[in-house]
């Protein structure tokens, strides 16, 4: 095992100077060439250099590039490719914003039929998008110093940064074996948002039924989490190609490595006593873990229309990372969590052909996710009673998984151009586990039917409407219970445990009138009800979606082409829950029509005016509204949730001039603007006084100009 240490400026430098060289070596060669046959049969490399201007600071437009602050950028790009006729060797390598943070590098040679091998490089950055208002120091330790009582900030920006280099080989072998090895390893830093604290502040004297209960007052704090990690892949495949027969088998593993195990902040607010957030110290963040898998797929032809394909794989995954002393004291919990889970998959499938005009696919799909974790004693104090006068068992709750998927579909060719397909999917998961703050089952079922029927109504219009139906189903819910036994809360059933019939219908049509014009129709609509838990009305209720969207294509010459979109999409919930119990113990019922709306155009030009010189333009327009219409009645005050509205829409515009075959210039020009009123973060502070704010309307435009040089 070995740890790679990247400098990226070094590396930057390493590459610019071996792109020199490869470019000087395929310049002189080409050199000696002057039959057009020839040079058309040759790749073509391209380097391409440039500055470019950022003209207003922006927190979205360069959340994953870097372009975020307003003056110069660089621009450097190559995509360099030479093979070698007399021994059929390749030589490429291409990079992608070499100038910007956002930069990737790719070199690949080979041998056709023989051996290969490739190194690649790159860059991810991400800017968190809200600019973090705080008092609080150490930001990027483990130990950050947080104020004892509200105290007003100053901005800080949060962001971390990717950095992975990669490996990879392949070997072909007698016997109509290949060989592929592949190796990644990726090193993240910087900081994210992260807080502590919880709901619970110092008790009142007396609440519901004369039990004592914890006052709802929100005590979080703000810690920013430290970031660096170090994730490790790797993997190796030997694929054989037969006339039949098609093999592929081999090893996929992964490695997790956080080199910050523990964050340990210091101060924070005393206010809740033993429930303050200063006493949630310290915190344990991610574990390392590791994965192993070992598989094997294939597929084999009976007959010309007759396949069968297959896959069986076993993955043993661990989580085995030393606790903390100061973090556990319960005897007999061991020094590591001991996390341990088995997966089991195995799937198979046949198409085939046995009439003419009849045509099946079927296949099955069985995995099994055996969680081994040992189930402890890991908190004594939750055998204590809580605020509410609960206990709890302090056991962790491991959960297993199996699912059993299988699906059946036949096609038929029927009269006048029509065809009638039909398909019926059946899904069944086991699960273990037991309830706690939500229901829980042990089984769920869902069956689906699908028809569908197509048709080719003339030589240039098809069109397919097809039906499904689902429903979902299965064992009782379980009743959630304290420690003690006692009823505790089991109102809601979970979205992906509940009941639920579901109806969609989808209309799809192709058109082309002229053989310059092309245009495809999608809409499809579905409607959900869901089953809710005896006695309660509670949870989710109806739900629906519809999804539009046109496209079209249209060439009015071969030098002007242009393509156009338009879609939408709206998804409708309607659920109901109710909050925490009052001083006067009263439960407010709450109800929500949740609608998401979703609307996008676009426009696509390109032209090629003259021989030299080629444009383009690109447009592109959404709008996404979040409306809640959730009501909270009291009489007699209701209060009102306001929607939630984000737009986003970017130009993009270039033109290329070719000075003469191996020279051009190009300038390209984008304005992005992004505008919203989330309102979510507005309201927030956090109790050290932390807030979190953003631009909201915001425009950034970057022009860059840049020279082409291609040769051969």
């Amino acid at each position: 095992m070995f740890t790679t240490t990247l400098d990226p400026r070094k590396f930057q430098y390493s590459i610019a100077f071996f792109t020199f060289l490869a470019a000087t070596t395929s310049v002189y060669s080409s050199e000696t060439n002057n039959d057009p046959v020839k040079e058309l049969a040759k790749p073509r490399s391209v380097v391409n250099i440039g500055v470019g201007q950022l003209f207003n600071d922006n927190a979205r437009f360069g959340q994953y590039t870097g372009l975020r602050n307003e003056g110069p950028y660089g621009i450097f790009n190559v995509d360099i490719s030479k093979r070698y006729d007399d021994t059929g060797t390749w030589f490429k390598l291409l990079g992608r914003n070499l100038g910007l943070q956002n930069r990737d590098v790719h070199f690949e040679h080979s041998r056709q039929g023989n051996w290969g091998y490739f190194i690649d490089y790159s860059q991810t950055p991400r800017y968190e998008p809200f600019t973090v208002n705080t008092a609080v120091t150490g930001i990027g330790t483990t130990d950050p110093h947080i104020p004892t009582s509200p105290t007003t900030g100053n901005p800080a920006q949060l962001s971390t940064e990717r950095h992975s280099i990669g490996f990879g080989f392949n070997k072909f072998l007698p016997g109509n074996l290949e060989l592929h090895f592949h190796f990644r390893n990726e090193e993240k830093d910087g900081d994210r948002i992260f807080g502590r604290g919880n709901r619970l502040g110092e008790p009142r004297l007396s609440g519901f039924n004369g039990m004592p209960s914890p006052r709802a007052i929100g005590g979080f704090e703000f810690i920013p989490e430290p970031i660096n990690s170090t994730i490790r892949i790797f993997g190796t495949t030997l694929d054989y190609v037969g006339k039949d027969l098609q093999l592929s088998g081999g090893y996929y593993g992964t490695m997790y490595n956080n080199k910050n195990a523990l964050l340990t902040p210091v101060g924070g607010s005393t206010v809740g006593g033993i429930f303050s957030p200063s006493e949630y110290t310290p915190i344990s963040l991610a574990p390392d873990n590791q994965s192993h898998q070992g598989f094997l797929s294939g597929g084999y032809s009976f007959t010309p229309t007759t396949r069968g394909t297959f896959k069986v794989a076993y993955t043993r995954a661990t989580q085995t990372d030393t606790f903390t002393p100061s973090l556990f004291t319960a005897p007999g919990i061991g020094s590591n969590l001991g996390g341990r889970v088995d997966t089991a998959l195995a799937q198979a499938g046949l198409t085939a052909r046995p009439l003419q005009k009849l045509s099946i696919n079927t296949n099955f799909r069985f995995e099994d996710r055996d969680d081994k974790t040992p189930v402890l004693f890991y908190n004594p104090m939750a055998t204590l009673h809580d605020l509410n006068g609960n206990t709890w068992n302090g056991l962790n709750n491991p959960r297993s998984f199996r699912t059993i998927s299988s699906k059946f579909e036949a096609s038929y060719a029927l009269p006048h151009n029509f065809r009638l397909i039909g398909s019926v999917d059946y899904e069944h998961r086991d699960r273990t586990g037991t309830a706690t703050n939500t229901g829980h089952r042990f089984r769920t079922d869902e069956l689906s039917y699908r028809a569908e029927l197509r048709r080719s109504l003339s030589e240039t219009i098809t069109g397919t409407i097809s039906y499904i139906h689902s429903d979902r189903f299965g064992s009782s819910f379980l009743t959630n219970t304290t420690g003690s036994g006692d009823p505790f809360f089991n109102l809601i059933a979970p979205s992906n445990l509940a009941d639920r019939a579901r109806d969609k219908v989808r209309f799809l049509a192709n058109w082309d009138p002229i053989d310059s014009l092309s245009i495809q129709v999608s809409i499809d609509e579905s409607f959900d009800n869901y089953g809710h838990l005896a006695g309660s009305d509670l949870g989710l209720r109806k739900g629906s979606a519809r999804n539009y969207s046109l496209d079209a294509t249209y060439t009015f010459s071969e030098r002007l082409q242009a393509t156009a979109w338009f879609s939408r999409n709206e998804t409708h919930i309607n659920q109901a829950s109710r909050n925490a119990i009052t001083d006067s113990g009263i439960r407010e019922i709450w109800g929500a029509n949740l609608h998401n709306i979703g609307t996008s155009v676009g426009l696509e030009v390109t032209a090629k005016p003259t021989d030299k010189l080629e444009t383009g333009a690109n447009f592109m327009f959404s709008d996404n509204t979040d409306k809640f219409n959730q009501k909270v009645t009291l009489e007699p005050q209701v209060n009102i949730v306001p929607n939630l509205t984000t737009q986003y829409s970017s130009l993009r515009l270039f033109a290329r001039y070719d000075i003469r075959r191996n020279l051009g210039v190009r300038l390209d020009y984008i304005l992005d603007h992004f505008k919203t009123n989330e309102w979510t973060w507005t309201g927030w502070r956090y109790t050290d006084d932390t807030t979190l704010t953003q631009d909201t309307n915001q425009m950034a435009s970057f022009a860059f100009l840049s020279v082409l040089y291609s040769w051969q």
